[in-house]
């Protein structure tokens, strides 16, 4: 992608009621359209979505499909695709502005800044699709699912809040099992390591993104875990 092409995307975005930005990690400010700082921490249902219904996060939401698609199902709940780089949300924020999707933000931040702009027990769900598993074992601390980030998602969700993985790795599921296990404070709920060699455990694992279609080609098994916090 050309920079002037990239360039053109930001300045998309930024024109959106439904993106916001957090552009300077040093500075936790949230930054929405025309450059407007706002604050949305504990107020994004009564502030944005101007409703009370259920708040889903998808992290690492790349283009925002899964993020799309359970809006599309879900319309009476409220989703929104977090990811650091601009030029892919872009895409799925370009999307849901062209369908009208009213349920469906993006935000563009570090992962590892979320505490600094969601209240605790303010989301309802976490969905984790595809994300870098970060093979290296020096970067063990850097997968969604390791001890760092559990513990920065524990105090966001509601009490039975579920966290979602789906993943083509064997070694972060692995790595996900073994670290769960380890915790006195999770509860697995479901777990398969081939969802689609049987019948699905629920409707939303129908949902495929570029990547898993394009791991699917590569026969690889789609792995899934679904677990809360006790």
């Amino acid at each position: 992608m050309s920079k002037r092409n990239k360039l053109k995307k930001f300045d998309d975005i930024l024109k959106m009621d439904h993106v916001y930005e957090n552009p300077d990690f040093e500075n936790p400010q949230l930054i929405h359209k025309e450059g407007v700082v706002v604050d949305r921490k504990g107020k994004w249902l009564s502030d944005h979505f101007k409703n009370t219904n259920n708040f889903t996060l998808e992290l690492a939401c790349g283009r925002g499909e899964y993020t799309l698609q359970l809006a599309r199902k879900y319309p009476n709940r409220n989703f929104m695709g977090l990811d650091i780089k601009g030029a892919r949300i872009w895409q799925g924020a370009t999307i849901a502005e062209e369908e009208n999707l009213q349920n469906v933000a993006f935000l563009r931040t570090r992962i590892e800044l979320i505490g600094l702009f969601f209240a605790e027990q303010e989301i309802d769900e976490i969905w984790i699709t595809f994300p870098d598993p970060f093979l290296r074992e020096s970067k063990s601390n850097n997968r969604l699912t390791s001890n760092p980030f559990l513990d920065r998602f524990k105090p966001l969700l509601k009490k039975d809040g579920i966290i979602n993985l789906k993943t083509d790795s064997t070694e972060l599921y692995d790595f996900t099992m073994e670290t769960l296990s380890e915790r006195t404070d999770i509860e697995l709920i479901y777990t398969n390591d081939d969802i689609y060699a049987s019948d699905l455990f629920m409707e939303e694992l129908e949902f495929k993104t570029y990547y898993e279609r394009m791991h699917l080609e590569n026969k690889k098994s789609i792995k899934f875990v679904r677990f809360r916090f006790k």
